[in-house]
């Protein structure tokens, strides 16, 4: 298996790791430049050339993983007798580059209701690195997404009848929005949601007398109102105005592209 097959591997089931790369080299060292391993919390693919300068390296990742650190950093060792060693001295006589590079674990979003806001809305979507997640109780409509040009996102459509199926499958720390074509879906979702306690955030389609009907009925189910109220309702920027679908979409992705970070 390649660099790139456990990097791909890793990403499908959203394991954050760094990327270690032998960035160049100056005299001798265990590996040639180019080499490459992969690091996760508790694992390790492929090697950089062992002993201290791996360990280091091993180590080094680690931290960034804890820190969930996103930008990519330098690091320059000595591979001599005279060189600082907290594992162990290697005398290559070299000196080497490291290039460490955070793979994160992408965002994901799920979408429940593809229709005409829910199609623009993931058009949008699929331009981003995430994984995103859609879903209908109608099949044709799911199939509409076949018109959608290739995005980097990673897109996995699901077909139910009941969408708090799917909702309850879904990664933690994913974001949620609601807009089925029904109203009644819509409310089961949301208590799903509120049930999960895991999620990223919770966004509802709607107005804010329809919001005031859904609080009033997930309070009445037992939700604290402070949970409640974790729920977005209406979606999107005020300040983007307009009803066509595209606009919505625009303003919803635009809300949530932000809260993402």
């Amino acid at each position: 298996m390649t660099w790139m097959d456990t990097a791909a591997e890793l990403r499908g089931a959203r394991v954050p790791a760094v990327l270690v790369t032998l960035a160049s080299v100056r005299g001798h060292a265990p590996r040639e430049a180019g080499a490459k391993m992969i690091v996760t919390a508790d694992g390790l693919h492929g090697t950089i050339g062992g002993g201290n300068l791996e360990m280091t390296a091993l180590t080094r990742a680690r931290e960034l993983l804890d820190a969930e650190a996103r930008a990519p950093e330098m690091l320059t060792l000595r591979l001599n007798d005279k060189a600082p060693a907290k594992y162990g001295r290697q005398c290559c006589g070299g000196e080497v580059n490291l290039l460490l590079e955070p793979l994160p674990v992408p965002a994901a979003v799920a979408i429940f209701g593809v229709g005409n806001i829910g199609l623009e809305l993931a058009r949008i979507l699929s331009r981003h690195d995430i994984d995103l997640h859609l879903s209908d109780s109608r099949p044709e409509l799911l199939a509409e997404l076949d018109r959608l040009e290739a995005g980097v996102a990673n897109i996995e459509r699901s077909f139910s009848m009941v969408g708090e199926e799917v909702l309850v499958g879904l990664p933690a720390g994913t974001h949620v929005l609601i807009m089925t074509h029904d109203h009644a879906e819509d409310l089961h979702l949301c208590d799903a949601a509120l049930r999960r306690g895991d999620l990223g955030s919770i966004g509802l389609i709607g107005s804010s007398a329809k919001w005031q009907r859904f609080r009033k009925n997930l309070i009445a189910d037992g939700h604290e109102p402070a949970l409640v109220d974790t729920i977005d309702c209406p979606i999107g920027l005020p300040e983007i105005t307009g009803k066509s679908p595209a606009t919505i979409a625009l303003s919803v992705a635009a809300k949530l592209i932000s809260t993402m970070g």
